[in-house]
């Protein structure tokens, strides 16, 4: 069999394993109320596109849209809850589910007569899950010239994802927006491997379509641009000339897949923006934790460490210790946020138009704080996947200085715009993993060429005694 013919039957095999693998995952956990956690949220759009036409705000505007149109919104971005609206059509079943669950969620009739039936929705979580993990895979193979780094890095990928079926097994946007993001930052590997234009246009529109899914990644678009330059210098010389272009063609591919949604906005709500709202209540519910003491800060260090670290704070500092960490638990600060939200939105009516005042006068006072309370939540923030980044996490950091030493400036760049995210999230949103499960990638892809490096290392020296005795 030609070898070529081989490894493409090898990686449609492992495609399906990787598929296979995380529909076994999400499948085994337990069914939900399909209003708990963030669900209605997304539902409630959905809900109100396939009745109203409208794409509303949800939950968070104030007409019940059970009875009457609700007003146009642009508080979340587009895609998932299109997502939806595309499984209802094509699932009577879920429509009605859906519906149901909703009108429940305004009193309007008893959820305990809602079929809990998120099936539609389920697989295409695993599609699009399994559509990230090659992606990750495939972008471990082109960084490091290595088709051992795509299977092993794809296989440690599908463990991560495994390990967070719970939170794939809800009706929310984690496994679309893992999935784009992981497709644009291979993208982006390959274009900066290639320093081809047309991959720069489809880094760019994936980028765009990651946007349509996730708000906070509009940071990435100047990111991106910035490594464009920083690649161009301190890459290959082959990728010394053209930047420009390059970083051109990505901005422009960019702005035509969000061009719709903007338009839209400034159509349906009068202003030409990606979003409102979302950004100021996310800073707000922040602020929060500044309040943290500094016992809080000490002990967060080690109570974040997946496993391990919750145990032994509980037993040595006691249960309570730190409980404001829990976002379900009473006056956590994740409770104490979204009620200081709640209050300033009953005060003003919105958040955007005061979010300036609320900005300058929180640094006034706790500028220190805030900065120095990002440190934490970003350590917090990168255990994704638990036990597994217990190992992921060290394999990464070798990973990394390996790179350096290697002249592997690709696998750093690939890597930059996860950990930015991290320190992103930390200081303007919170301390949860579930913000960053974009550090699968690296992680996986780190481990996998550490992992590999040993018996590449060997072949190499058993090749070069061979040619010895050959000579």
């Amino acid at each position: 069999m030609p070898r070529g013919l081989a490894g493409a039957g090898a990686r449609i095999v492992f495609a399906f394993a990787v598929c296979a693998a995380l529909a076994l995952a999400i499948a085994s956990r337990p069914a939900k109320r399909m209003v708990d956690f963030d669900q209605a949220f997304y539902l409630t759009i959905a809900y109100d596109l396939a009745r109203h036409r409208v794409f509303s705000n949800g939950v968070f505007d104030a007409v019940d849209s059970t009875v009457a149109p609700p007003p146009p919104g642009m508080f979340f971005s587009p895609l998932y809850p299109w997502l939806i609206v595309a499984a209802m059509q094509v699932d009577g079943r879920f429509a009605r589910a859906v519906a149901c669950t909703v009108e429940a969620d305004h009193k309007k009739r008893d959820l305990g007569t809602c079929e809990i039936y998120a099936r539609p929705m389920l697989v295409i979580h695993v599609l699009f899950l399994t559509l990230g993990v090659l992606a990750i895979a495939l972008a471990g193979e082109v960084i490091f010239a290595n088709r051992r780094v795509f299977y092993l890095g794809g296989s440690l990928a599908t463990a991560a994802v495994a390990a967070e079926a719970e939170l794939f097994s809800y009706i929310m946007i984690e496994s679309v927006w893992l999935s784009l993001y992981s497709l644009t930052m291979c993208a982006f590997a390959v274009a900066l491997k290639t320093w081809r234009a047309r991959t720069f246009v489809l880094a760019g529109a994936l980028l765009g379509a990651s946007c349509l899914a996730r708000v906070s990644f509009l940071v990435l678009a100047p990111v991106l641009l910035c490594l464009i330059p920083a690649y161009a210098r301190w890459g290959t010389p082959e990728s010394r000339s053209g930047w420009a272009r390059n970083a051109c063609v990505l901005v422009i591919s960019f702005l035509i897949v969000i061009a719709p949604w903007a338009t839209r906005n400034y159509l349906s709500v009068g202003k030409l923006r990606f979003t409102e709202e979302y950004g100021s209540a996310t800073l707000v519910e922040r602020f929060a934790f500044n309040d943290m003491t500094a016992r809080e800060f000490a002990l967060a260090f080690p109570y974040c460490v997946p496993a391990i670290g919750p145990a032994v704070v509980a037993g040595l500092f006691g249960a309570d210790a730190m409980r404001r960490f829990e976002w379900n638990a009473p006056a956590s600060f994740f409770d104490v946020g979204r009620a200081r939200r709640m209050a300033v939105v009953a005060a003003h009516g919105r958040l955007d138009p005061v979010i300036t005042d609320i900005v300058g006068d929180e640094m006034r006072r706790n500028w220190w704080r805030h900065l120095a309370i990002t440190l934490p939540l970003a350590w917090c923030g990168l255990w994704v996947a638990g036990i597994w980044s217990l190992a992921a996490v060290p394999l990464f950091v070798w990973a990394c200085v390996a790179a350096v030493r290697r002249g592997h400036a690709l696998f750093l760049f690939y890597a930059a715009p996860a950990v930015i995210l991290v320190g992103l999230h930390a200081a303007i949103a919170n301390h949860y993993p579930r913000y960053n499960l974009g550090l699968i990638g690296p992680f996986a892809i780190g481990a996998a060429w550490i992992m590999v490096r040993p018996g590449a290392a060997s072949a190499a020296r058993r090749q070069s005694r061979s040619s010895a005795r050959a000579a």
